[in-house]
């Protein structure tokens, strides 16, 4: 069965989609809008799959680097729980 990521599931496997979009975000570039229902922008343009953009936000694996007024777009980073899914959590 195949998993699926909710808003209480963040430790499961990405499928291809997912993981291409946190690494997108994680290479620069990426803003999000400040709102319930968090909309990507990756390069100035809108995330073609905004379903995956909200399934990866309410997971808590990405998340605006800072406060902004609601609707305002502000750049977006990986969380750590972003970091992890993909591998690039170092060791302490």
């Amino acid at each position: 069965m195949p998993h699926s990521m909710d808003d209480t599931e963040t430790d499961t496997e990405l499928n291809h989609r997912e993981r291409a979009t946190l690494l997108a975000v994680a290479q620069g570039g990426a803003e999000i809008s400040c709102s319930c229902e968090p909309d990507l922008f990756l390069d100035g343009l809108a995330c073609c799959d905004q379903a995956t953009a909200h399934r990866l936000a309410r997971a808590g694996l990405v998340a605006p680097a800072v406060a902004g007024k609601p609707g305002q777009r502000v750049p977006a980073v990986l969380t750590e729980a972003g970091r992890a899914a993909l591998g690039l959590v170092t060791a302490a």
